[in-house]
C-alpha cells in the first residue's frame, strides 16, 4: 500500500458590487421619510393642542376667522 500525499489548490473569490451611488440614495430616501414623519406627528400635535387650547372645533375657526379678517 503506497500512501500519497496531494495538494490540492481551492480558490475562492467572493465579489460584491455594491453601487455607492444608489446606497446613498437608500439612505438619503430614509432619511428624508423619518424627517418627514416627525414633521407630521408635529403638525398633527399642533393642531390638536389648537382645538384643546379654543375649546373645541368651531370656536378654533371662529379665533382663525378673526385672525385673518380682523
Amino acid at each position: 500500500m503506497t500512501k500519497s500525499n496531494t495538494a490540492v489548490k481551492v480558490r475562492t473569490r467572493q465579489a460584491e458590487n455594491a453601487n455607492v451611488k444608489t446606497e446613498v440614495n437608500k439612505v438619503a430616501i430614509v432619511s428624508l421619510a423619518v424627517a418627514a414623519g416627525l414633521v407630521g406627528a408635529w403638525v398633527v400635535t399642533a393642531f390638536v393642542a389648537g382645538i384643546v387650547a379654543s375649546g373645541g372645533v368651531a370656536p378654533m375657526v371662529s379665533n382663525w376667522v378673526q385672525a385673518v379678517f380682523g
